[in-house]
């Protein structure tokens, strides 16, 4: 059959067409772009004028061979292309081609006769979403194009979630680190453990790290918070590693060791970064104690104190320290408590067991007289010692004088006494400052998790609304409600969840958003390990079997168990 009367049978067909579907194209609008591509102005109009009939909304425009179909694809930028496959000059398929190279999210769709229909074959290896036989009915042309520009659209929804999800990680990334470090560093038990948190980050290098701790000085609250994101973002140019939240006037960095480089080298590379950045902070103080390198992530808790003891007592101009360099650690290496009796010293310190503080302390002065150890030697090493109590303390938000011994001590009798007269300052200040900070702390928290409970209520977010430490935070709510913060909080979603499960109409995806977590998946888990039981099947028994059937018991269904 000649083009032409094909064209006007094509025509012919569209008008039964129409007349067969009367009013059934309701709701059949369509919004999106499409370039009708034939070397037959009949059969190109033709096309036009029935896809505007059924799909009323597009955009269409025509072209006459394929070098106009690629002018027009760079100008009009259509969403789909219906193109003719046998057309003089360019062939469809070779149109085709050029277009996809120069713009892969345009769609096509190849229009062909029967005795085209290997060609139209071929097409498909191009990438192409279908093809049509002439002639066709208009309502099968209608659904194809109507089908592929669903998909189109599909496909764009969810790269835009991909990209709002990207997005919203981008921005959570500085509080998923801050907590990672805070759970490798304090041993802190959170909603997210920190293996999980590893994942979300990356990963983590199989190599040893070691711990950082910048000390802020001067300055002030502002200068201190803008310092600290400059500081993450200097360390992840120049460094492999996770930089921690600020706590007090302390921000804790993980950094991984580089091959080939000593940790020495490397810390002090990174030193020369940083230092420069402290100077666009007028009046800010930076110093820097940095800790051994260690195999295991659990092996970091001990960088850390040893970056902690190292920060202490500044040595002049000298703008970091390592704690390998201290000369009395060196001299009193092998009289020293191990380092499970220093933690334990530590520990007491957070927790406010100070006559244990006292006692550990001279216990050492009595092993280190006992053992002949030089008392200007013993002096440094308990002055540093006291120095750790006091960063200790900052780190709660508790911020102290820093320790030093009012006179040149003749034998270890002065320095017990001098001892004992530093630890009673720093206890007295320690309490001063804590009864003002812990006035209804605990109290506020708490009411803030039952009136905001489906927002992002982490440690770290919550104890920097309160200016506090998180450890602190921690500590200080375990005491007096006999809970951890993260297990409160769990509860108060819970209950707030098993209320909107009575609800039938909202599914589990939507109860998940409402009570704090974005992943319904997660929820389920977590709701099940406080009831011993799924949303899902927590539902049914509520609702007695009624919330898993109908309508409404597939939107309920949707998130998973």
């Amino acid at each position: 059959m000649p083009d032409g009367e094909r064209g006007k049978e094509r025509i012919g067909n569209e008008r039964t067409g129409d007349e067969q579907t009367g009013n059934e194209q309701t709701g059949n609008e369509r919004t999106g772009k499409v370039l009708i591509v034939d070397d037959e102005q009949v059969e190109r109009e033709g096309l036009r004028a029935m896809l505007l009939r059924h799909l009323p909304g597009l955009d269409v425009e025509l072209a006459r061979n394929g070098r106009e179909a690629i002018a027009k694809a760079a100008a009009f930028r259509p969403d789909l292309i219906l193109m003719d496959i046998k057309m003089p000059g360019m062939s469809g398929l070779e149109a085709v081609d050029r277009i996809r190279r120069r713009h892969p999210d345009i769609q096509f769709v190849m229009v062909t006769a029967y005795d085209e229909f290997e060609f139209a074959r071929q097409a498909l290896k191009y990438g192409v979403k279908d093809y049509l036989l002439k002639p066709s009915r208009p309502a099968e042309t209608a659904e194809t194009v109507r089908r592929v520009l669903d998909g189109i659209a599909a496909e764009r929804a969810e790269r835009a979630a991909r990209a709002r999800a990207s997005g919203v990680l981008a921005r959570m990334r500085p509080v998923l680190e801050a907590d990672l470090v805070t759970q490798l560093l304090l041993d802190h038990r959170h909603e997210i453990g920190a293996d999980e948190l590893a994942e979300w980050m990356g990963g983590r290098p199989e190599r040893e790290s070691f711990v950082m701790l910048f000390v802020l000085s001067g300055g002030g609250r502002e200068a201190d918070v803008r310092f600290h994101a400059a500081l993450r973002e200097r360390v992840h140019r120049h460094a492999s590693g996770w930089v921690g939240a600020l706590t007090g006037r302390h921000i804790p960095a993980i950094i991984f060791r580089e091959p080939g480089m000593s940790y020495r080298a490397q810390a002090a590379s990174l030193m020369q970064r940083i230092l420069p950045l402290a100077r666009d902070f007028p009046g800010l103080g930076l110093f820097a104690g940095i800790g051994t390198p260690q195999r295991s992530l659990a092996g970091l808790r001990q960088s850390r104190q040893e970056a902690l003891i190292a920060s202490a007592d500044p040595p002049g101009p000298v703008r970091y320290r390592f704690y390998e360099d201290l000369p009395a650690l060196r001299e009193l290496k092998d009289r020293f408590p191990d380092k499970a009796a220093e933690t334990a010293f530590l520990e007491h310190v957070r927790t406010g067991r100070w006559d244990r503080v006292e006692e550990m302390a001279l216990a050492y002065c009595d092993r280190w007289e006992t053992g002949g150890f030089p008392l200007v030697h013993a002096a440094q090493r308990m002055l540093e010692l006291l120095w750790l109590v006091s960063r200790v303390l900052a780190e709660t938000g508790i911020e102290t004088p820093p320790p030093s011994f009012s006179f040149r001590m003749a034998d270890y009798r002065a320095l017990r006494a001098e001892v004992r007269s530093e630890l009673d300052r720093l206890l007295q200040a320690a309490r001063k400052i804590a009864g003002r900070m812990e006035n209804s702390l605990v109290e506020r928290v708490k009411r803030t998790v039952l009136q905001r409970s489906h927002e992002d209520l982490s440690l770290e977010r919550i104890a920097a609304e309160e200016g506090v430490s998180p450890y602190h935070l921690s500590r200080l709510f375990k005491a007096e409600t006999g809970v951890n913060y993260i297990d409160f909080l769990t509860a108060r979603r819970m209950e707030k969840a098993r209320a909107l499960l009575g609800n039938p109409r909202l599914s589990l995806k939507q109860i998940a958003f409402e009570v704090g977590y974005r992943d319904p998946n997660y929820f389920s888990r977590v709701f099940r390990k406080a009831t011993g039981l799924s949303p899902r099947e927590y539902r049914r028994l509520r609702l007695g079997g009624e919330g898993g059937s109908g309508r409404n018991g597939e939107a309920a269904g949707d998130g998973g168990d």
